[in-house]
């Protein structure tokens, strides 16, 4: 491969079409779309300020860059991406992106980031300011994850998620086939309309969690006392170890926790309107 080695480019295009390269302490000033219709290329300490650096590329290394916020939208349309040790400014980043692995990344400026993406590995990775990442992506394996930001995880498929804390409102909306472990999550109206949503030993938090679900589990899970309101609407299998605040007009399942603040069943319960609340002294401790 041919390395390109401690230079400076700008403009427009000045990799267009480039194949078999690495860059090594390259720096790409204002311009737009630097690497654009190429292939197997390597990016080492390199620093990215111009916007579109990476489109339509077939695969792509990139190693201690930083891209800053002016690179907004830097890669888009390609796959084959492995990214280490990297901190990204820019948001928008990561669409219609098959084949990702990320490892010790940090994005301080994740804002509508991974959309449209598939088959999708994160690994120790820290997103902030992170409204709507994540939104319509399929195949995802999370582990070591830590968000600040709304709106996340809406309208995907085939999640897998490990040792987490997720600060947010509004995630996991019409999401299917997700299971998280081992993690926290805070924020409002958790998982509205998901199907086939499964949290094993997690905390929650936050108001209206787990309403109008088809195929919810909770296992082992702690709820806050802020989590009022829940499970409206759904159809729940859950195991919380402790006591929930509120439950109101689950459809249909099993809720077992140690204690209730209230229980609301009312005219406007749904059918099949058989769900078995009970209370118990000890919950099911089992790890997957």
């Amino acid at each position: 491969m041919e390395t390109v080695s401690n230079k400076d480019f700008g403009g427009e295009r000045p990799f267009f079409g480039a194949h078999d390269i690495i860059l090594d302490n390259v720096n790409i000033h204002e311009g737009e779309s630097a690497i654009k219709e190429c292939r197997n290329i390597v990016a080492r300490n390199c620093r990215f300020e111009g916007r579109y650096p990476f489109w339509h590329v077939d695969g792509l290394e990139i190693d201690n860059c930083v891209f800053t916020e002016e690179a907004r939208a830097a890669l888009w349309y390609s796959r084959g991406l492995k990214m280490t040790d990297t901190l990204i400014y820019a948001p928008k980043t990561l669409r219609e992106m098959d084949d990702i692995a990320l490892v010790n990344v940090k994005v301080p400026v994740a804002q509508e980031t991974i959309w449209k993406c598939r088959n999708v590995s994160l690994k120790n990775v820290e997103v902030e300011h992170a409204d709507y990442i994540f939104f319509n992506c399929e195949n995802i394996k999370i582990d070591g994850y830590r968000q600040q930001g709304n709106y996340s995880f809406q309208y995907c498929r085939n999640i897998e998620i490990r040792n987490a804390v997720i600060d947010t409102k509004d995630a996991f909306w019409n999401t299917e086939n997700v299971t998280v472990y081992d993690s926290v999550i805070k924020g409002q109206y958790l998982g509205w309309h998901s199907k086939n949503l499964r949290l094993v030993n997690c905390r929650l938090s936050g108001t209206q969690p787990l309403c109008y679900a088809d195929g919810l589990v909770l296992d082992n899970c702690e709820m806050a006392d802020d989590c009022d309101l829940a499970f409206e609407y759904s159809d729940v299998n859950a195991t919380v170890n402790g006591v929930i605040a509120s439950v109101k007009n689950p459809r249909s399942g099993v809720i077992m926790a140690k204690g209730y603040g209230e229980i609301i069943l009312d005219s406007n319960i749904k059918a099949p309107a058989d769900c078995r609340i009970e209370t118990v002294s000890l919950v099911s401790t089992k790890k997957s």
